[in-house]
């Protein structure tokens, strides 16, 4: 069962749980946009086919506030705002090492070579390089693991993950860009935290927050 967060005739903002794909890939995994068809579907009794709009996408291993559109004008208007960065996403995630900082700004190019699925910090003058950008805070650090607040500039795919861990502080449980620190079977400590929009009708500012799992390496802070 998908934890809806709130729901108006425009927009479905919902919880999204760790380990399920954003949207449908040749895995044919349980993806959100299906999940939530299905919920508008079985909720209102309608016939045919569910409008479901994604707007932004999460990992896969990554948990947290999502906002999806109802309707085909609240996807663009939103998308919009996916463009022109009025579409505000934070994040928390518990990363490895030591900072001598308590917030920073991270700017880098970053690649994404489509065969491995790996990106990769390059040179700006790479030919698919893109800019990336992330301001953090630091909330608390525990046995050489800190609890950080990131607010995302761009949103670049595995950008957090891929501009800590080229600074040495991958993300706990990440197997792809920190195995060296990281056991197997450890799940990804990265949390969509919260996510401010202007409604796509009403114009009014919108605030939606979900809270980071009651668990390790969450519960160390």
């Amino acid at each position: 069962m998908v934890k809806v967060i709130y729901e108006d005739n425009h927009l479905l903002v919902v919880e999204k749980p760790v380990n399920i794909l954003s949207q449908s890939d040749q895995t044919n995994d349980k993806d959100m946009v299906n999940l939530l068809k299905k919920y508008l579907k079985d909720k209102y009794n309608k016939p045919g086919n569910v409008f479901v709009g994604l707007v932004h996408r999460l990992d896969r291993p990554v948990g947290g506030v999502m906002v999806f559109a109802k309707t085909s004008k609240a996807a663009s208007r939103l998308s919009e705002q996916v463009r022109n960065k009025t579409f505000k996403k934070t994040y928390r995630a518990v990363v490895h090492g030591s900072f001598n900082k308590e917030n920073d700004i991270y700017k880098d190019f970053l690649y994404k070579n489509k065969k491995t699925n790996m990106v990769s910090v390059v040179n700006k003058d790479h030919k698919e390089a893109k800019n990336a950008e992330l301001s953090f805070e630091l909330l608390s650090s525990k046995y050489n693991l800190n609890f950080v607040e990131i607010n995302l500039k761009t949103g670049r795919s595995h950008q957090i993950r891929v501009q800590f861990a080229s600074r040495n502080h991958p993300l706990f449980g990440d197997q792809r860009y920190g195995q060296e620190v990281n056991k197997v079977g450890q799940q990804l400590a990265l949390w969509s935290q919260k996510i401010e929009i202007v409604h796509p009708t009403t114009k009014e500012k919108m605030e939606f927050e979900s809270l980071e799992p009651d668990e390790y390496p969450w519960n160390l802070f």
